[in-house]
């Protein structure tokens, strides 16, 4: 039987589209899954109902001796953004029926650790790397072990992956507090013996300077300061600037909880937020609408979704593609954090 408008076999993206959730919402709340919503539940249902879906997970066994499990190999798993990459995985994969097993290269020597034990080997049927810094020989011998290979935020050459670009989304963050009249503006970044060598707090950082040079404003190197992307880094890193000859009337954090430290430092010491210091950060975190911190939204979820349908196409040979790189989009989110700078105030302490 046909529904209108859409072919025979209804899949889960268009359950998701119907019943306007993520595809990691649909699975969780197909499945019976906690941390759905009763009322989203229903949703889901009645969309499935209506669409007439069904999941087929044995649909996804494409060849004998798949061990139908994917592995996810994050840098940690505790932080906001690896847990939310792990839900929008989860969400596509657990709804074809496969498993996820995490990896984590936490610790002195992780990455060197993980390629040399290869501890995935004859355990997953492919991996999603999420900005895990390996260089060309590494990635050579994570492909060599017979991993098929999606990647998040690192992109390389011959392998599918997507990733935002940090440049422009830090361009985004500050020309919006240079378009508010703000000069002294402080970035909280990442740290400065990063044993992972991300590339995104570069790149954060390269476009914080790109937006204060167009804006005709010089880069102060006492204003960039490190936050660690965490709640306590951000917060050190405000103490740090609150003591400054010429404290910053505006600050540009690389993430959402550097951004949330920072801003209760702030207000603890007196200051007003937005009118004596306007904050933005990166993410759009599940709290930031409830405090009312502008922010550069990326989708994290939507995001861990598709770096799993890539894999999963990968994985099924009537669906493989070439392999190709993806930018996924972010955007500005005004809300009650940023203002301009307070005419005739004096920011010094």
């Amino acid at each position: 039987m046909t529904v209108e408008g859409l072919e025979a076999s209804p899949t889960i993206d268009d359950v998701a589209r119907r019943a306007d959730v993520s595809v990691a919402t649909v699975s969780r709340a197909l499945r019976g899954l906690p941390n759905v919503a009763p009322s989203t539940r229903m949703r889901v249902l009645q969309a499935a109902e209506e669409l007439q879906y069904v999941s087929n997970p044995s649909a996804s066994q494409l060849a004998g001796g798949r061990s139908l499990t994917v592995g996810l190999v994050v840098p940690m798993l505790g932080q906001w953004y690896y847990s939310r990459v792990f839900t929008g995985v989860e969400g596509v994969v657990g709804a074809a029926g496969y498993d996820v097993l995490p990896f984590t290269l936490s610790g002195p020597g992780g990455v060197s650790r993980f390629v040399e034990s290869l501890p995935f080997r004859r355990r997953v049927d492919g991996l999603v790397l999420v900005d895990a810094p390996l260089d060309d020989d590494q990635i050579a011998a994570v492909v060599g072990a017979g991993a098929t290979l999606v990647t998040m935020g690192l992109l390389v050459d011959g392998i599918a992956g997507l990733a935002v670009d940090n440049v422009a989304a830090a361009r985004l963050a500050v020309g919006h507090l240079t378009g508010l009249g703000h000069e002294r503006i402080a970035l909280i970044g990442g740290a400065d013996d990063d044993p992972f060598r991300f590339s995104a707090p570069v790149d954060r950082q390269r476009g914080y300077q790109e937006a204060l040079t167009a804006a005709g404003i010089d880069y102060r190197p006492e204003l960039a300061v490190a936050g660690n992307f965490s709640l306590e880094g951000g917060a050190e890193a405000m103490h740090h600037l609150l003591t400054l000859d010429e404290p910053p009337t505006a600050v540009f954090a690389g993430s959402d909880e550097m951004a949330i430290g920072a801003m209760q430092v702030a207000r603890d010491a007196g200051l007003r937020v937005p009118e004596e210091l306007s904050i933005v950060g990166i993410d759009d975190h599940d709290v930031s609408e409830y405090i009312g911190l502008t922010t550069i939204r990326q989708d994290v979820v939507a995001q861990g979704e598709r770096a799993a349908q890539l894999l999963l196409e990968q994985l099924d040979p009537e669906r493989a593609q070439p392999p190709a790189h993806e930018r996924h989009p972010t955007r500005l989110v005004v809300r009650r954090t940023t203002a301009p700078p307070a005419p005739g105030l004096d920011y010094r302490w």
